[in-house]
């Protein structure tokens, strides 16, 4: 194992129309690490510093509405733009492949770049969320499943704005506190997260991620085709999924058809005794996991 350690790096990038900002750390092959709701960059430190040692230049951008990152007031939140978010920063980063690391709307946003552009990932790791129509059918047919996504439905309303705010934006840390339950995460990295959704525009633009996926409008954006494509068409990139057998938000058997919309390879992980968030609740564990993954060996 290589063992330099590098200090992290903070910068910003022009993708997509989208001035993005990341944190970063190492030097080598590329590992974009694309975060989730209600979260941002820094909940990938773990990841940053492990895989930076193993000889990795690992960058996680704050998302698109996710401040400090930039973009136009218009700007739209399909998973469609996600994914042309990610394969603009590649080539933003002067890379031509990649190795991608999506937690929670970070593996909707690695599904949809795989599907849009396979010949720039050598492999995707995800977390926490299935690909297929495994999550769109259980909220159809599962009472369990509908009573741990109430919050979906709760973030079409008008009002949704105004309760997610209230109280210094408790609803975020609520939301942690039953996807991962059990575990608490220290009070000033969730003070952290608290203030990254009090910045302007950042609470608007997380709830337009689930409107954009759920409204009832017919538009489907300006990348329509490959909006349509997102979810159905299989994944031409080899798989890497994980999901901790205790998440509260989503829940595991919700993933079990994944592997046939992956003819190229599918690996599956539950591990055991954790939530939603599980890169953060047990790092080590999560990691080794991953890196024997990356190393051709799980």
């Amino acid at each position: 194992m290589q063992t330099t350690q590098y200090e992290m790096e903070v910068g910003s990038v022009r993708a997509n129309d989208v001035l993005f900002h990341y944190i970063a750390m190492g030097r080598g092959r590329l590992l974009l690490c694309l975060h989730g709701f209600p979260d941002h960059a820094l909940s990938f430190r773990h990841q940053l510093r492990f895989f930076s040692a193993l000889g990795y230049r690992v960058v996680a951008p704050f998302m698109r509405g996710y401040a400090p990152t930039q973009l136009a007031e218009d700007a739209t939140f399909y998973t469609a733009d996600l994914a042309h978010d990610v394969v603009e920063l590649l080539r933003s980063f002067g890379a031509t492949r990649a190795t991608l690391l999506g937690h929670d709307w970070g593996a909707h946003a690695a599904y949809g770049a795989a599907v849009l552009a396979p010949e720039m990932f050598d492999r995707i790791v995800t977390l926490a969320v299935p690909y297929g129509p495994g999550l769109r059918k259980a909220l159809v047919t599962s009472s369990e499943q509908q009573k741990r996504s109430w919050y979906l439905f709760f973030f079409l309303t008008r009002f949704a704005e105004t309760a997610l705010a209230y109280d210094d934006y408790a609803l975020v840390e609520q939301l942690w506190s039953d996807w991962s339950p059990g575990w608490t995460p220290p009070p000033s990295e969730m003070a952290a997260i608290r203030a990254t959704f009090a910045l302007p525009g950042v609470a608007s633009a997380a709830l337009s991620y689930y409107r954009h996926a759920l409204g009832t409008t017919v538009s489907l954006g300006k990348h329509a085709e490959l909006q349509r494509r997102i979810g159905i068409e299989p994944i031409r990139v080899p798989c890497f999924y994980l999901h901790g057998d205790q998440d509260g938000c989503i829940g595991h058997s919700v993933a079990s058809d994944m592997q046939e919309l992956f003819p190229n390879g599918f690996g599956h992980r539950l591990v055991r005794g954790v939530g939603h968030f599980l890169h953060l609740e047990r790092p080590d564990e999560v990691n080794a996991m991953i890196a024997t993954c990356l190393a051709g060996d799980g």
